[in-house]
């Protein structure tokens, strides 16, 4: 470590301001650098294209990651991050540890799986090729560097900096982060920032209400709900919900497709459907892991059991003779064989990877198919297209009608609403300076800004940064620092990108083509759409 100079104290927000994945907050603290989660960029491709630029900042300056649970949008690009010369400690929860510990090597493989397939379309189109972000040997490395720490206990992770994890609610694992520094120019008390990562809502099926102390400088607050109240979440209540939509798929006679997250979702979805057919309350059928992270995951769960609130039933769920697991691609490629009403859970939660997109290029065109999203969708994600509406929709670079039924249920969301939020923000008073709002898109932000503005701080006290911000923590408030320069435009976080629009282009002129009453007139329509290009050509020239 290196010796302390007193400076104003700084933030710089990396990821996950304006957008809801990339989750990565650089925190200064005189000369030393903590960094808080090292997540991934998902969503649109713009978004997406961030994950394979430099990071902002040298990682080899770095004293340390403090990290709030395991989601890949949390902690996806650390191997990246000690690829690049980073070699401190990586603090976490020991769950946190174990689950990075199946999640990390499949982010790897999934991106070697992928970029094998582009290269050999780049090389057909005369294309460079290109490489994984990082690879497997980059991951043991990275996981060689996790410290697990439990909850509520101190420790020292720079010079003149502490922090402590508090259960977050979220996630097996998940903690809100606090982090307390007595480099404070001109303040006598300790300065005290709150980390919340990713917020659990009430009624959680695996987990405790989140917990953490009161009395801080800043806090740090996701947004992803923070336009949302839902309805009543009780277990029972969600049980009734999830019944519904499963016996209306039954009654369709197809597959249930539910794409989901491979880690809790997937989980938490098994143990109440293995509860339900046990009482009868919807049919006996087949249910389908089809993801060896999943798989591999629920092996962490089982073992982290008895810190669960509802470990009991998610053993019997996992013992239960009615649930496959689905290794090779070969049992995946068989799930397609089957006929008549039974039920695939599949990664990925957004459509945007995985062997879900396989399912849903298979079913989505059958009419007693169902669709039930199960989690939040980013915009840009085919998830997202499916909950708009949209149809046809394009899934690797072929077009695919959508005749199933599509259905939505939030009852598993691992988030807190705007109300719980709300709530959260209120039990951590007071709060003296500032609160930044992250993880959340622009509608998100704004409106959970306006439930709490002037009830915790007055609304200019009360920040939504942009990606790549920063700003100066004092004792007299937070003020941004000009004149750096963002990788990606603010506005650019909150928006469809060229790809959707591009996507959604092709799908219009296809529709365009098949229309045209015969072979002369979808000519007309081709040699139209050829000189708009060439005079674009002519113009940008």
């Amino acid at each position: 470590m290196r010796g302390q100079v007193l400076t104003t104290n700084s933030l710089m927000f990396c990821g996950a301001a304006g957008t809801v994945t990339g989750s990565c907050f650089l925190l200064t603290v005189g000369d030393n650098r903590i960094l808080v989660d090292c997540g991934m960029f998902q969503g649109s491709k713009t978004e997406k294209q961030l994950n394979y630029e430099p990071f902002p900042f040298d990682p080899k300056s770095l004293d340390c990651v403090l990290l709030t649970h395991a989601h890949i949008d949390h902690s996806g690009l650390l191997p990246k991050l000690t690829r690049a010369g980073f070699n401190g400690p990586i603090f976490a929860t020991p769950a946190t540890v174990d689950l990075c510990s199946v999640m990390l090597p499949d982010s790897a493989h999934i991106q070697e799986f992928e970029v094998k397939h582009l290269n050999r379309r780049n090389r057909q189109r005369g294309r460079p090729e290109v490489t994984p972000i990082y690879s497997p040997t980059d991951v043991m490395t990275c996981l060689d560097q996790f410290e697990a720490i439990g909850y509520e206990t101190w420790i020292s992770v720079a010079e003149s900096v502490r922090a402590r994890f508090w259960n977050a609610g979220h996630l097996l694992g998940s903690a809100s982060i606090e982090i307390e520094t007595t480099n404070r120019p001109g303040g006598t008390e300790p300065m005290r920032i709150l980390f919340s990562g990713d917020l659990g809502p009430d009624f959680k099926l695996l987990h405790p209400d989140p917990d953490a102390p009161s009395g801080f400088d800043y806090v740090v607050c996701e947004s992803t709900y923070g336009s949302t109240d839902r309805h009543d979440r009780s277990p029972g209540r969600r049980r009734i919900h999830l019944a519904s939509e499963v016996n209306a798929a039954a009654k369709r006679g197809g597959a249930l497709i539910v794409p989901s997250f491979a880690v809790e979702r997937t989980q938490e979805l098994v143990t109440d459907l293995i509860r339900l057919m046990g009482d009868r309350e919807i049919p006996e059928t087949r249910i389908f892991i089809d993801s060896p992270l999943a798989n591999r995951a629920s092996d962490v769960f089982v073992k982290h059991a008895d810190e669960l609130e509802s470990g009991v039933d998610l053993l019997r769920a996992f013992r239960s003779e009615l649930l496959h697991f689905s290794q090779s691609v070969d049992d995946s490629k068989a799930i397609n064989r089957l006929r008549g009403f039974f039920i695939v859970i599949a990664a990925s939660g957004m459509c945007d990877a995985g062997r879900i997109r396989h399912h849903l290029k298979n079913r989505l065109w059958r009419k007693d198919t169902t669709v039930l999203i199960a989690g939040y969708q980013a915009e840009g994600t085919l998830g997202r297209l499916l909950v708009n509406g949209t149809d046809p929709v394009r899934i690797q670079g072929e077009e695919v009608a959508v005749n199933a039924t599509i259905r939505s249920i939030d009852d598993y969301s691992g988030h807190a609403d705007g109300a719980e939020l709300v709530d959260w923000l209120m039990e951590r008073r007071p709060v003296r300076q500032g609160i930044f709002l992250v993880h959340g898109e622009r509608e998100a932000r704004n409106a959970l800004k306006d439930r709490i503005a002037g009830k915790l701080l007055p609304e200019d006290q009360i920040i939504n940064p942009a990606i790549d911000d920063i700003y100066d923590l004092t004792s007299h408030g937070a003020s941004r620092t000009d004149g750096r320069k963002r990788r990606i435009a603010a506005e650019a976080t909150a928006r469809l990108d060229w790809n959707n629009a591009l996507t959604e282009l092709i799908l219009d002129i296809n529709d365009a083509v098949e229309r045209a009453s015969d072979e002369t007139a979808r000519n007309i329509v081709i040699r139209r759409i050829r000189r708009a290009l060439e005079d674009s050509g002519t113009a940008s020239g």
